[in-house]
């Protein structure tokens, strides 16, 4: 019997190594739900019940192809060794997964179980991500051939195996708590296929443009990213349907295209960099717990301010824009990434706090976390990755220009909602109507300077800094084959947050 261990690949659609087991006699689909990995300091309600649609429906579609999904609960090593025990296991069948520290190392573990009893571990490939890679040179190509290689067709029955299935336990049995969410995501891959035909033929013509102001974002971005985290989509069949629209919308008439094309455009390139991301963990797993560049080693550690902390959590820094980004997030489980790049811009340079438990935070919070983009931004936000240009968003400036009349801080903080709209941005030029609303922790302009002193200081005064960002970059700077180093270096530096197509 072999063994298909389901992890963060929840379809039958575009899956490797289900059609490739299959091909070797009955097999056992399986998801192993660890406690312990639940227990993670970024893991979070908001996931489990996600989860929880993406499993119901995955074992939908395997019982149509006559065997269910086997859900275990435990350690993942102890699952296989009783199972094998029962069934003789012959090969393991599961993705590459590039996920956080605890699954890593959870994987070292189950890779040490295999070759102590000769038991192959089958892993192909689900995405542009190439383990042991040496540099990133031609690493766009791969990605591209990769995406344009056939879809995998899923298996035409399989054989029933008796073999008992646990209940999945509740969010109070994984010492999970609700957490402020009312209006979250559905999971499952026909929530996912829904969200795809819609942003494709319906809500994505405004893309290019729409995507940084969260007043049109969340309607107008694809909102795929959880279903790409969780992998009831393939980020594959995700590309080719980009491509099969594209294709139709260049056989339309001129007048009919409308803002479709730099649509496409925008998102295909977009789903690239989320490859992109997710390879520099691949690459350098110790970026989820450590600096990218030494140099920024102690300098926030030691001046971490907890109040500053928890109104930056609770929505109540008295900077509007801020705050309802924050609020939104922690209802509804998503946010734009040019508002997440500046919560954690305003979180890192004006309240001068270390990126390692703000990252922890937000995690918590993304029902999309993707722990490979996640760190790198979170670094590239905070100034810490050493190759990239340091910017410090104004919150004030970042309202006015995408929330002008204010509508997404009406919406989220009810105390501005008789506010003046000449002081929607700054309430605290209006104290008198700020019902409860609080005034600015910090002086946005001492704050942004004083961290700006820092970092350019750091980086002029630190005589290393130069050699090891290059080195940075030739690891993980974002190229194609044939571009010279100097325009490695300047796309790698001008690499934004808001740019991913979340």
């Amino acid at each position: 019997m072999h063994i298909v261990w389901f992890k963060r690949d929840l379809r039958i659609e575009d899956h490797e190594a289900l059609a490739q087991a299959a091909k070797h006699g009955p097999i056992l689909p399986l998801y192993i739900l660890e406690p312990e990995l639940w227990l993670q300091p970024d893991m979070s309600h908001r996931h489990y019940m996600f989860l929880q649609d993406c499993l119901s429906e995955l074992n939908q579609a395997l019982e149509k192809l006559g065997q269910k999904l086997i859900v275990k609960v435990g350690n993942a090593v102890d699952v296989l060794e009783e199972l094998h025990e029962s069934h003789s296991i012959d090969g393991l069948w599961s993705h590459q997964e590039t996920w956080n520290g605890w699954t890593y190392a959870r994987d070292k573990a189950v890779k040490r179980w295999c070759k102590s009893l000769n038991i192959t571990w089958h892993e192909p490939v689900q995405n542009g991500v190439i383990r042991c890679l040496n540099d990133r040179d031609g690493w766009a190509a791969l990605w591209y051939h990769q995406m344009k290689q056939p879809l995998i067709d899923k298996p035409v029955k399989l054989q029933a195996i008796e073999e008992a299935t646990n209940v999945l336990p509740s969010y109070r049995e994984l010492s999970l708590t609700e957490d402020g969410a009312h209006d979250l995501q559905k999971g499952g891959r026909s929530e996912g296929l829904k969200l795809l035909h819609s942003f494709l033929y319906e809500r994505g013509e405004g893309y290019t443009k729409e995507m940084s102001s969260p007043v049109t974002a969340f309607e107008s971005c694809s909102r795929l990213s959880a279903h790409l985290a969780f992998g009831t989509l393939s980020i594959r069949e995700v590309f080719q349907a980009c491509e099969k629209r594209n294709q139709e919308i260049k056989q339309m008439p001129r007048g009919a295209k409308g803002k479709w094309p730099s649509a496409m455009r925008s998102f295909s390139g977009r789903l690239r960099w989320h490859c992109h991301f997710i390879q520099k963990l691949e690459d350098e797993p110790r970026i989820e717990f450590e600096n990218m560049h030494p140099a920024y080693d102690g300098l926030r550690e030691d001046d971490f301010n907890e109040e500053y902390f928890e109104a930056w959590k609770a929505g109540m820094t008295g900077y509007p824009m801020v705050d309802t980004c924050m609020r939104a997030l922690t209802a509804t489980g998503w946010l734009n990434f040019r508002m997440r790049a500046m919560v954690m811009s305003f979180a890192s340079y004006h309240l001068w706090l270390h990126w390692r438990k703000l990252a922890l935070h937000l995690a918590t919070l993304f029902t999309d976390y993707e722990p490979g983009i996640h760190y790198s931004q979170v670094q590239m936000q905070s100034g810490t990755t050493g190759i990239n240009a340091i910017r410090i968003y104004n919150p004030i400036k970042q309202g006015v220009d995408h929330d002008p009349e204010g509508v997404f801080i009406r919406h989220w903080i009810p105390e501005l909602r008789e506010m003046d709209q000449a002081f929607i941005h700054t309430p605290w030029q209006a104290g008198s109507k700020m019902n409860g609303y609080p005034m600015p922790i910090v002086d946005e302009k001492i704050a942004r300077k004083a961290a700006a002193e820092k970092l350019y200081g750091l980086r002029r005064n630190n005589a290393s800094h130069k050699e090891t960002a290059k080195k940075i970059v030739s690891k993980h700077g974002s190229r194609k084959s044939g571009l010279p180093r100097t325009v490695h270096k300047r796309k790698a530096n001008n690499t934004s947050q808001g740019e991913l197509p979340l």
